[in-house]
């Protein structure tokens, strides 16, 4: 019948895929995801430390701006967003780094870090150069990977050592093919912080070698104690710092986070981002220059995740497991016994209890699983006793 579609009596062809999804496969996260429903189908209560999506609340301050600032009339935003929220985030770098930046060209926001970082070698890999690597820590966030890979980039994991605290070391690295190399400090997934000497040393081999530098600092903002430094303290020069609200202001929906350092570099991904996005909604905007503008909401943030801190290296310490010590992120790195990740996060689920595996980080996270402090602290406390009755179970079995 005419206006109906009738498929074919042959199959279609294979549909072509671009080959970077069939190299990277199912983003790692979403498998935790899939067995994290059954559970739950199944009526058993959830402590989900897998995803890093805190459930403490966003501030009404922020919250008020973002509604404050819906409009009658909804317009595109700009690639380099409003002036306010540039400088909002400037105003916060100087507080919190004692670094001065240009709001004009050092600072482009982005509708969060993920995107950012998924985009940026987009800018800068050129098509017929050698230089084609991109050097990141192993375990780590997968984007790293992932966006390298999209951009037609080679992909060069640095295996981080547990002897080494999980840092970065460039000892290995061959300048002559990488392009650009990825810092992220406090960690993920180890929780893992950088000197301000590692950091030089780092910085150093960029400069020697002009190597692209580029830090995610998504997690600076939340520890106890000696606050975690930023790259830009150290240098400005060829690097770029990747911040963002998600988790210093619990507005991980919101997908807002800033790109910042060096002007050429940014000059860069300004002409590159009318492309692929722009700035967050206007209204996002508004509810990320209170936020930027605002220190008092984090540390009521940084106490609460202290207090899960604290809880859980406790209880590792009770039951002799061994972590690697932190006081920065809401992640902490977990050794667990027999040495199978998968299996004994799958153990942990049939409790109700939800972490990450090692292996979903990639190479060198074998052995180990995440916990991300994402429940509240009476949760937490909780979870801490199933996870003891197991442990107490594998003793007297």
């Amino acid at each position: 019948m005419k206006g109906r579609y009738r498929p074919g009596r042959t199959a279609p062809a294979p549909l072509l895929l671009n080959p970077a999804l069939e190299r990277g496969g199912a983003y790692p996260l979403l498998r935790l995801e899939e067995r994290r429903r059954e559970v739950k189908q199944r009526g058993v209560e959830l402590f989900d430390f897998g995803t890093g999506d805190p459930r403490e609340p966003t501030d009404p301050k922020i919250r008020q701006a973002l509604i404050d600032g819906v409009p009658a009339v909804s317009r595109y935003p700009s690639t380099q967003g409003k002036s306010e929220l540039r400088e909002a985030f400037r105003g916060w770098m100087e507080r919190r780094h004692g670094v001065v930046l240009d709001p004009e060209t050092e600072i482009l926001p982005a509708t969060g870090s993920k995107e950012a970082i998924f985009h940026a070698p987009l800018a800068f890999l050129h098509p017929t150069h050698e230089r084609r690597g991109v050097a990141y820590g192993a375990p780590g966030y997968p984007v790293y990977e992932r966006g390298t890979m999209f951009a037609g980039g080679t992909p060069v994991p640095v295996r981080l050592k547990s002897e080494d605290s999980f840092l970065l070391s460039t000892e290995n690295l061959d300048p002559e093919k990488i392009r650009i190399l990825w810092i992220n400090y406090p960690h993920n997934p180890t929780g893992a912080t950088a000197s301000y000497e590692h950091l030089e040393k780092v910085a150093a081999f960029c400069r020697e070698h002009d190597v692209l530098l580029f830090s995610d600092e998504c997690y600076n903002d939340l520890y106890s104690g000696e606050a975690p430094p930023s790259i830009l303290e150290i240098t400005r020069e060829r690097t770029l710092a990747f911040c963002s609200l998600s988790k210093r202001s619990g507005m991980t929906g919101y997908r807002a986070a800033m790109m910042a350092g060096d002007a050429q570099l940014i000059s860069a991904l300004e002409q590159l981002r009318p492309s692929i996005g722009v700035a967050t909604q206007s209204f996002v905007q508004d509810a990320a220059i209170a936020a930027w503008g605002d220190d008092e909401h984090v540390e009521g943030r940084r106490r609460t995740f202290g207090e899960k801190r604290e809880l859980f290296k406790d209880f590792f310490d009770r039951a002799g497991l061994g972590y690697l010590p932190t006081d920065a992120s809401f992640y902490l790195w977990v050794k667990i016994p027999g040495g199978d990740d998968e299996a004994y996060a799958l153990r942990l689920l049939e409790e109700g209890i939800v972490v990450a595996p090692g292996r979903s980080f990639g190479p060198g996270g074998e052995g180990y699983v995440r916990v991300a402090l994402v429940p509240s602290v009476e949760e937490c406390r909780r979870a801490i006793e199933r996870w003891g009755d197991l442990i107490r179970r594998d003793l007297s079995a």
